[in-house]
């Protein structure tokens, strides 16, 4: 019998899938699919409260009949719908001694400016269960608070990172803290594929650009062969992570390296229906005369390329990880509004 196609990949290749903010049917499924690990994000609460509500309202009606103050509120309301997906993942990490089978968690992207606040939400979280990855903004910010993560042991995902200079610099942050204290938890660097694409796309339309579609389409996934290609050069001792994933070449095209890309089940079920070929794409050599074109006509895509395209002070106003950010404070504004529904209604009682 033929195999699944995501099995297929592991296999025959180090290419591993995680799963992106699931739902109960979701996590099952991407496990049985040959998923090894999964991520959420501050839109958690609000894509379930969309696609699982019956899971997650009692959860908020039981939280904020006994929690007042709406972070804490929010905070606890995240923290019990990812213990369950921290389950389901827990046998592959106790399995594997702590290399797969992690979830990750990501504080309130309101409160990114303060790197105390990411170390606590980190010590905070990783009391909900042991595969806990903490989930670290690429900014300055996120920096600092990586540096005295790694003093601590605790393993972390830096996310939000979309142009190859953000990535040096979070892995030089690593390597440096890594060094002078001796400890190398798990790390895994992302590049937000998808999102960069959406923004590059859309500045491209409204600025009436002359390229060809197809070029545009690709550009964020030249930028993260790059950064890949760059990881793999200079031995920086971490994994790259793909996300974002708005199509299935978002997947494909970081086949057959050691990467891993988190994707929500949606694609999984696009992928295994397509059962397509495992082919070795990370790998490929994108035509210079594209980079040279794309690089010419779109200067966000020269930023993100560019080992020097950002300075560490500009990583926070990038385009692409303020789009980022704005998708993650719109999720939390949902669940505080329905938080607030509870103790407005509690209130008149």
């Amino acid at each position: 019998m033929r195999e699944d196609y995501f099995h297929r990949v592991q296999r025959e290749t180090a290419t591993r899938v995680w799963v992106n903010n699931p739902t109960e049917f979701d996590l099952s499924a991407s496990v049985d699919a040959g998923a090894v690990s999964g991520t959420t994000n501050p839109t958690y609460g609000s894509v379930l409260l969309r696609r699982e509500p019956e899971y997650v309202e009692p959860i908020i009606d039981e939280v904020a009949a006994v929690e007042s103050n709406p972070y804490k509120a929010a905070d606890e309301v995240y923290q019990r719908i990812t213990r369950r997906f921290m389950e389901g993942f827990l046998p592959q990490w106790e399995s594997s001694g702590g290399a797969w089978g992690f979830v990750t968690m990501q504080d309130d992207p309101r409160l990114d400016e303060d790197p105390d606040l990411i170390v606590d939400a980190a010590l905070r979280h990783r009391e909900v269960a042991p595969n806990y990855l903490a989930k670290i903004p690429v900014i300055e910010s996120g920096m600092e608070a990586m540096r005295r993560l790694v003093g601590l042991n605790i393993p972390m995902c830096a996310t939000e990172c979309f142009a190859v200079s953000q990535a040096v610099a979070m892995c030089e942050v690593y390597e440096k803290a890594a060094d002078a204290t001796g400890n190398t938890p798990p790390f895994f660097i992302t590049h937000i594929t998808g999102v960069l694409d959406d923004d590059l796309s859309e500045w491209v339309a409204e600025n009436e650009i002359d390229l060809a579609p197809e070029l545009v389409r690709m550009a964020g996934s030249i930028v993260a062969r790059k950064q890949y290609k760059v990881i793999k050069e200079r031995g920086y001792r971490t994994v790259f992570l793909g996300g974002g994933v708005r199509g299935t070449h978002h997947y494909t095209e970081f086949v057959g390296g050691d990467a891993h890309i988190t994707m929500n089940w949606s694609t999984f079920d696009e992928l295994i229906q397509e059962d397509g070929p495992v082919v070795d794409r990370i790998h490929f050599a994108d035509d210079p005369a594209d980079i040279a074109e794309l690089r010419a006509k779109i200067p966000r895509f020269a930023t993100a390329y560019d080992d020097d395209g950002l300075t560490t002070a500009e990583f926070t106003e990038y385009p692409a990880l303020v789009r980022f950010r704005n998708y993650f404070i719109d999720g939390c504004v949902h669940l505080d509004d329905e938080i607030a529904k509870r103790h407005a209604a509690a209130a008149v009682v």
